[in-house]
């Protein structure tokens, strides 16, 4: 009996055609490039997270806490502030960048905070936007760092020191289980309130005054409003540039 002739004889080329062909790689390309330490932009996150804590105190201090902590500008705020702290120990230590569903939905919530703020209308309500009375430099410069500074300063760190994400569809829908649980959590607060003048903390959520049917109504146009701007962002992250320059000569780095 004859035995088989192996396909593949030590000492001699390989038999044409029978090279295994290469798998293709799913490894991303952050795992492959390493991250450079970007001090500069550590600095400016570091900034801003600390001027996002201090306008928080400020607010809190000024006026009812329990009151404040529970605006949704507010929330937002502490949300940011957590992000910045965290981007900016990663921009330190030569870490990779949060998610992008992390700081996108960050920058949904506070850019959507703001807009609500200087866009609708002032309807009357007990006391500003996060129910402060004190019209002091001090509660007027929190409330303005709170609803513009932060916002602008956030949207630039977005634009200039952050990679593209190549964030979905997906994650835009997903962005909105949190204003739909403040939603519900609003709702019911003033429900459990029903002797105090400030039960509801936004006038166009105010259900003594227009109703289950207008607030909802309202809630709805804002809900679209939310999920228009997250399909900006989304839209956005997809055609930006990359502002993070390679590695350079000199080793310098934003």
């Amino acid at each position: 009996m004859t035995a088989p002739i192996p396909r593949d004889i030590p000492g001699l080329p390989a038999l044409p055609g029978t090279t295994p062909a290469l798998l293709p790689s799913f490894v991303p390309a952050t795992a492959v490039v390493p991250p450079v330490r970007r001090p500069l932009t550590a600095a400016y996150r570091l900034v801003l997270a600390l001027v996002a804590t201090g306008a928080v105190l400020v607010e809190t201090l000024l006026g009812s806490p329990a009151r404040v902590l529970s605006h949704f500008a507010v929330q937002s705020t502490v949300l940011l502030a957590l992000v910045m702290f965290a981007s900016a120990r990663r921009a330190w230590s030569t870490r990779h960048p949060l998610p992008g569903t992390v700081t996108g939905a960050t920058l949904l919530y506070v850019v959507m905070a703001a807009l609500v703020h200087h866009l609708l209308p002032r309807l009357p309500m007990t006391g500003g936007a996060t129910g402060i009375t004190d019209a002091s430099w001090p509660a007027t410069l929190a409330d303005h760092t709170l609803h513009t500074v932060l916002p602008i300063a956030a949207v630039l760190d977005w634009l200039l020191l952050s990679p593209p994400a190549r964030t979905h569809l997906r994650q835009a829908a997903a962005w909105l289980l949190y204003p739909l649980a403040y939603l519900a959590f609003t709702l019911t607060r003033g429900e459990l309130l029903p002797d105090s003048p400030a039960r509801y903390l936004y006038p166009f959520l105010d259900v003594a005054r227009h109703g289950y049917r207008s607030v909802l109504a309202n809630a709805l146009l804002l809900g679209l409003a939310f999920y228009a701007l997250a399909v900006l962002v989304v839209a956005l992250d997809h055609t930006r540039p990359n502002p993070v320059r390679r590695r350079s000569k000199t080793g310098f780095r934003l």
